[in-house]
């Protein structure tokens, strides 16, 4: 493995160990360099935390919430405060997150915006049944099925990527008369036993066994046995409806972009011919777009329109409420029509408040130019991974598009042996930087780079030095 002794590891080796409360010290550049020393400034310093410390918090989760949950680090992060970019914790120290824009925050944290509008509904009205009417739902409907291609305008809200994902399967089962739904494998569909089933196959993470559920091989580029042949892959979806249904199918669900799989884009041309097959078998197609919309991509609002495809179903959450616990179904008013046959009702899904967030989100998007912001420093910052790549042997290969990238880092190229030790050490030490990242991936070792669609070139560049001067310390 490379070593680097260049500009990168003296950039940030010149900040270790001279930090403020809010970011990382240095000396004023001895010359002119393009890309930053310190972390960027911003103008914000939080108040002083004097609430529980990170041990006792810790303390507690460990005795009283549930033993499945796990944290990132050795030393978990007590996070107290969220600004834009950026989080603070319980010593006023900053760091950039590049996470956590995938779990929920598209905008930024605390977009003022977005937590006026909400606060703004709550001392209204916080809750009222569709049984009643309330502007802040259906304009908030309005909103979105004006971003949607097609005749994908009939909304139905839920609380979570979980219930929207659970409710498509449900509507494609009921609108078609079928119940074999055919999924990925590899993907991250939810938490409920419905979702979980459709999720993963050969997957200890999320192995609830549902009748009915066909996984189709992964069309993986990087690790998939057909390379980025998009339609061989699509075959063996084909042959599921042959040889695993009755020649009929109730419909197929994917991610466009994996992201708790790793950040994997579809092999080129699998979409397109997927769907082609599913909507001969009578199928309904779902896209997942819980992870991957909402400008996220940068090339497209919603990740699918990169393919050409349109789909009948179309799921989101996370970025949609920017921190709200908020999700959506939308498909068409023929498909919509069948849950009259049904009584589907959801007691909050679609609250004001949640949906007056949801609203304020969208208008920050397209106020701010986030998905321009998302294609340009997405693809900047891209660039530099891959620089990094040709230094490094650990980096096996860099994929995605927009503000959403991952890095799997393989012990061996050739083998591409999953990295699973070492990128905890790399986690660790850019953590100590000032950066936060997550990982994903079947094995675990890929670094998933989500940050809120504010970040900036600055921040890339941050980023980017950060990344190099871990792997040049592994």
């Amino acid at each position: 493995m490379q070593r680097v002794t260049g500009t990168a590891t003296k950039r940030i080796l010149s900040a270790r160990g001279r930090r403020t409360t809010s970011s990382l010290a240095a000396s004023p550049a001895p010359e002119a360099e393009a890309v930053p020393r310190t972390m960027p400034a911003f103008d914000y310093t939080p108040p002083r935390y004097s609430g529980p410390r990170a041990a006792e918090i810790l303390a507690k989760r460990n005795e009283f919430l549930s033993p499945s949950f796990f944290h990132f680090y050795k030393k978990p992060v007590n996070i107290v405060e969220g600004k834009m970019q950026y989080l603070f914790d319980e010593d006023g120290r900053r760091y950039l997150d590049a996470f956590g824009g995938i779990a929920t925050v598209n905008c930024g944290h605390c977009h003022p915006d977005v937590v006026s509008a909400t606060i703004d509904q709550m001392n209204r009205i916080q809750h009222s049944t569709v049984l009643y009417l309330n502007h802040a739902i259906a304009g908030f409907a309005e909103a979105l099925a004006k971003k949607m291609p097609g005749n994908l305008k009939v909304v139905f809200f839920t609380n979570s990527g979980t219930e929207a994902n659970e409710l498509a399967l449900m509507i494609a089962r009921l609108y078609t008369g079928c119940q074999d739904i055919i999924s990925v494998r590899n993907a991250y569909h939810g938490n409920a036993a419905g979702t979980m089933g459709a999720t993963a196959q050969y997957n200890w993470k999320f192995n609830v066994v549902q009748s009915g559920v066909h996984h189709a091989l992964n069309p993986d580029s990087y690790r998939g046995v057909h390379g980025s042949d998009g339609e061989k892959y699509a075959k063996d979806v084909q042959d599921l409806i042959d040889f695993g249904t009755s020649g009929h199918v109730a419909g197929f669900i994917s991610e466009t972009i994996q992201g708790v799989g790793g950040i994997v884009e579809h092999a080129p041309g699998y979409l397109p011919a997927v769907y082609s097959s599913i909507k001969k078998a009578g199928g309904l197609c779902i896209a997942d777009e819980v992870q991957a919309g909402f400008a996220r991509t940068g090339s497209h609002f919603w990740a699918f329109e990169a393919h050409g495809i349109v789909p009948d179903i179309v799921t989101m959450a996370k970025g949609i409420g920017n921190g709200i616990p908020l999700g959506a179904v939308v498909t068409t008013p023929e498909i919509a029509d069948v849950l009259t046959r049904r009584c589907y009702f959801n007691t909050f899904g679609g609250n004001p408040v949640c949906t007056a967030a949801g609203h304020a989100v969208l208008k920050v998007i397209e106020k701010e130019k986030l998905q321009e912001n998302a294609h340009a420093v997405g693809s900047y910052l891209k660039e530099r991974l891959l620089a990094i790549k040709d230094k490094y042997e650990l980096v096996g290969d860099v994929r995605g598009r927009g503000l959403m990238l991952g890095v799997e880092l393989v012990t061996d190229r050739r083998l591409k042996t999953p990295a699973k030790s070492e990128i905890l050490r790399v986690m660790e030490q850019m953590k100590d930087i000032g950066v936060l990242i997550g990982k994903g991936g079947f094995h675990g070792n890929v670094l998933r780079i989500t940050p809120p669609l504010c970040f900036t070139k600055e921040d890339a560049d941050f980023f980017a030095d950060a990344m190099e001067y871990s792997l040049s310390n592994m």
